[in-house]
Order: structure tokens, then sequence, then C-alpha cells
């Protein structure tokens, strides 16, 4: 199903929404850095792409929201077009916890934070801007435990970002996320942008050895066409080619899946559509 552009001051129809009282609406987005560059083309500035944003934001209110390319103003924005109630966590890729980053916002009301950590995705994952395995820029993982105020359970929620040149850094990056699934014993939630497709090693290796599945294929309902997830400011395209991605280990519950393909007035509000996935512990 498309979407079609909404009219300004309205607000728009969610795709996914508010879940009820027992499903956790999970959501991962690339959002774009915000450049400041005067050659960038028009559907690329930030003050094209902000409105969009936040209507987006307010219109599905997720659980848990995993962010890519957010800088830390970008991310502020974020939080404060969902709510009052969300909280962030996160910092930088840089050395001194600047620049882009891929931070976890999440409903405070509902999820209780209990603990969380970010660790580059490198030989030395503690020495913060470390680079291995012929990554151009810094890769992290941010990671956190919650318990659901709900149902009282616990799981570990990581969102990240993989290199988007170098095939063996993403490889590695995702042995090393790998390493941190197996090591809890938590149900585990998986979001970010892997910068790579179904069946490609990076997925194999974080499927293999693990329980955890890709939400889209193991959702019960999809909400939507399994749109390509890097759009690059064009109408999107139904080919299969998800780069952007929410895996959830065995003991979730996938009630359904999407690819939001909603346009604004003002444009996209993104180069990536925003991804979903309704989820719950037994």
């Amino acid at each position: 199903m498309s979407s079609s552009p909404h009219t300004p001051g309205v607000r728009p129809k969610p795709l996914v929404g508010h879940v009820g009282a027992l499903g956790l609406h999970v959501m991962s987005w690339n959002i774009r850095r915000r450049g400041t560059l005067p050659s960038l083309r028009p559907a690329d500035r930030w003050a094209v792409r902000a409105p969009g944003i936040r209507a987006l934001l307010r219109a599905e209110g997720p659980t848990l929201l995993g962010l890519q390319e957010a800088l830390a103003d970008q991310a502020f924005f974020a939080q404060h077009s969902l709510g009052e109630n969300y909280r962030i966590i996160g910092r930088g890729r840089g050395a001194r916890g600047r620049g882009e980053g891929t931070p976890i916002l999440y409903d405070a009301e509902r999820l209780q934070l209990q603990g969380w950590d970010q660790r580059a995705l490198s030989k030395t994952p503690r020495r913060p801007g470390s680079r291995s395995w012929g990554s151009l820029h810094p890769r992290i993982m941010v990671s956190a435990t919650f318990r659901d105020r709900v149902t009282g359970s616990h799981f570990l929620a990581i969102n990240t970002h993989l290199d988007h040149l170098s095939a063996r850094a993403r490889l590695m990056g995702a042995h090393t996320i790998g390493r941190a699934l197996a090591a809890t014993s938590f149900p585990a939630v998986l979001t970010g942008d892997l910068n790579t497709g179904a069946g490609t090693k990076p997925i194999q290796e974080l499927c293999s050895g693990s329980t955890l599945a890709d939400t889209w294929q193991a959702a019960e309902h999809r909400r939507s066409q399994e749109w390509d997830t890097f759009a690059n400011y064009q109408p999107p395209r139904a080919r299969g080619r998800r780069i952007d991605w929410i895996f959830a280990s065995s003991p979730f519950r996938v009630h359904s899946a999407a690819v939001n393909a909603q346009r604004y007035a003002e444009g996209w509000p993104s180069d990536h559509l925003p991804v979903h996935a309704v989820i719950s512990l037994p």
C-alpha cells in the first residue's frame, strides 16, 4: 500500500501507532544526519525534512526507537517530537562522544531503564572513536536493558549502524553484536541500518547460532509492502531491498511489521524509510 502526502497542519494517520497494553511498538529509522553545505540538494535540507520527521514520530509514538545518523540536536529534536515521557540514551561515535550516533529513545512510562552501554565496533571496543576492519568512520552499538512496567518482563535492546563501504567491517560488526546477544540471558531486540540485505553474510552471522529472527519474515501480519528502505528521496519501490532491520529473539511474538512510505507535503523526512514491528513477550 502506498502513502500520500498529508495536508500541512493535519496530523497524519499512523501506519502502526498505539498497539495496546501488552504490545511493544519497535521502530528503527536512519533520519539522515543534518548537512550544512550550501550545495545540499533541497530534498536533503534539514529545514525541509524536520517537519515530516516530527509529524511521523508524533503519529507513530513507538515504545522503543532506534535512530541512526542522528547528531545530538537531531536526537533531542526526535525526543521532543515524541513527547515529555520519552528518554534518550547514547552518545556520538567520535572519540569525545560527538558526531552522529545511534541513540535509543524509549517511552519511560512503559519501559524502565535498568542500565545501558555504548561501545565501538572495533578491535578496541572500549576506546571511543576507534575503527577497524577497513571502516571509514567509527561504528558503534548502543545496548540497554529494560523492564516492561506492564508485564514485568526484562529484555535487551541493541541499536547500531554498520559500515557503508567495508564488507569486512559489516561482517565483523555483526560478529561483535552477535557475541553481545549470546552473552545475555534476556530476550533481545536489534534495530539498525545494517547497510546490507537479506541473505548476506552479516545477516547470516546475526541469525546463525542465536534465536534472532527478522521481524518482517516472522510477522503474523504485514501492514505495508516490502518497500526498499533506502529510497533516497524518491518514490519507494518494492524490490525486496531492505537494509534497515528489526530483529527479535524467539521468546518474542511478532504480531506485525511494516515499512513506512509516508511522504509529507514538505518532502520526504529522510533518505531512508522507517521500519516497524509490533512484538510482545508471553
